[in-house]
């Protein structure tokens, strides 16, 4: 009996040892049936995956691997096939199953491959098990449609073959109305003649990037509005097609941010502006007349002293030089208020340690009046403004021996690590005063005591303020009456944005 005389009779001869072991050799599950679909032939991995015999297969129908569901519409696809036999995937589009012995169902990728002797047509079909494929892919599915973010995976051709429920919500569409479309209908009609061909610039060097860095972009809803978006890419590559997988997020909310924190920059230097010609009025136009006004009383009384001029005028005299004088102060620390921002120096690497011995050298007048006692611990060094951190030592010292005790002055420095800042401390054994009165002693000409008893404009913890805030830090006090008062303020160790 000749090869093609048993194929008709739904047995292979033992005589075709060669192609049976080419055929059983195969790596994925090898199986040949024939016109009217009977099994003629199985290898080893047929046996494996459905978990029958090879004896239990011979010339038994193919239906006995077909899944119940679809076993009736099975031999109407095989009388298809025939008709028109030629290589292929089986079942193109959908999902296929295989039906094993003990009942369950497995997904399966199957090709087809017509052959034909003697006038006897067959149908190889090779069986690939893809449980694991279908895990890996569910998995992907679950996370992507978990991700925060809008998520949409695209093939080489631009259709759309994955979208979570974030981009549904985004763009305004379902699911079913985005799967195979071109994900052309997503980009604005100004952008979406130019967006093949900056899809197919991706492909040919996928690497993880964001898309149109340095422009604005935008998504085109469902109802016909567009929204700024920001979006990453990244390349997939399964059963040898490539994907790209990308994250979409609205940024609809951050582009009002940004848009109010631009007119708040305006605001502020429009405000700059206005503080700097503030200042100039201070430094020219406002001292002016009261320079004059000094000038002419320090005349009055010297030309006048002991002749004409009663007490009352010589009294008049000296609150009016006395009231000059300390609008010509009030000025001053109001200009210097101001310049912290407007003339401030460009930040550069401070020691600190350094800092303190130059405000000691500028204080040491009044630390030997007081005999005081300044303790440093070893301070690190920051980026800052050279000038204005000198300044702000010396107003915390300064404060210290003028808040003094009956009790020699002590004034302890000391700074510790925090994260993102260095934490300092400047400490003493002053008077102190009423914590309900923190917030008062920042506020610029507050005082908390009478000009009589401690003089001053109440302007230098003011400026420390200011200060410690342009180097992106806080000052914050903490005070008992009677037993001191500690000023603590922090320094950022990185450069802040703006200085």
């Amino acid at each position: 009996m000749s090869f093609i005389e048993n194929l008709g009779s739904n047995a292979l001869p033992l005589g075709e040892d060669q192609l049976r072991l080419v055929i059983d050799a195969a790596p994925s599950g090898m199986i040949m049936v024939n016109h009217a679909g009977q099994i003629v032939l199985v290898n080893t991995q047929i046996e494996q995956l459905f978990g029958y015999e090879r004896s239990e297969l011979i010339g038994k129908s193919i239906e006995l691997l077909v899944p119940v569901k679809a076993r009736d519409k099975h031999p109407q696809y095989r009388d298809e096939y025939f008709a028109d036999p030629k290589t292929r995937a089986m079942g193109v589009g959908r999902d296929l199953y295989g039906l094993r012995k003990d009942g369950t169902e497995i997904p399966v990728e199957i090709g087809l491959n017509p052959l034909m002797t003697d006038g006897n047509r067959f149908v190889l079909a090779s069986v690939v098990d893809i449980t694991e494929r279908k895990r890996a892919e569910e998995r992907l599915r679950i996370t992507i449609e978990a991700a925060p973010s809008g998520m949409i995976m695209v093939d080489q051709q631009g259709s759309i073959v994955l979208v979570n429920t974030q981009v549904e919500r985004l763009f305004g569409y379902s699911r079913e109305e985005l799967l195979g479309q071109s994900i052309e209908m997503l980009v604005p009609m100004n952008v979406r003649g130019k967006h093949p061909e900056h899809r197919a610039s991706f492909f040919k060097d996928p690497h993880a990037r964001a898309m149109g860095v340095g422009r604005d972009l935008y998504g085109l809803r469902k109802d016909g509005s567009e929204i700024p978006v920001e979006i990453g890419l990244n390349p997939l590559s399964s059963q040898g097609e490539r994907y790209v997988l990308a994250s979409i997020v609205d940024i609809t909310e951050r582009k009002k941010a940004e848009a109010l924190l631009q007119e708040k920059l305006l605001e502020l230097q429009r405000s700059n502006e206005d503080l700097q010609q503030f200042a100039y009025v201070c430094s020219h136009d406002l001292q002016e007349p009261l320079r004059v006004i000094s000038n002419y009383t320090q005349l009055l009384a010297k030309r006048y002293i002991g002749k004409s001029l009663d007490e009352d005028a010589h009294e008049f005299i000296d609150f009016t030089l006395d009231a000059t004088k300390r609008m010509h102060q009030l000025i001053n620390d109001l200009l210097l208020y101001s310049r912290v921002e407007t003339r401030g120096r460009g930040f550069v690497d401070v020691d600190m340690n350094e800092i303190v011995r130059i405000a000691e050298s500028n204080l040491s007048l009044a630390i030997e009046e007081s005999a005081a006692e300044i303790a440093l611990k070893p301070l690190p060094a920051v980026k800052g403004d050279h000038s204005q951190l000198i300044q702000l030592f010396q107003n915390l010292i300064g404060n210290a021996l003028k808040f003094r005790s009956d009790k020699k002055p002590q004034v302890r420095i000391s700074a510790v690590e925090e994260d993102e800042f260095w934490h300092f401390v400047v400490s003493d054994n002053g008077i102190g005063f009423d914590m309900k009165y923190v917030d008062r002693i920042f506020v610029i000409f507050q005082r908390l005591h009478l000009r009589e008893t401690y003089e001053g404009s109440g302007i230098g913890l003011a400026v420390c303020k200011k200060i410690v805030e342009r180097h992106g830090g806080r000052l914050w006090a903490e005070s008992t009456p009677g037993a001191g008062t500690a000023f603590h303020f922090t320094i950022q160790k990185k450069l802040p944005p703006k200085v």
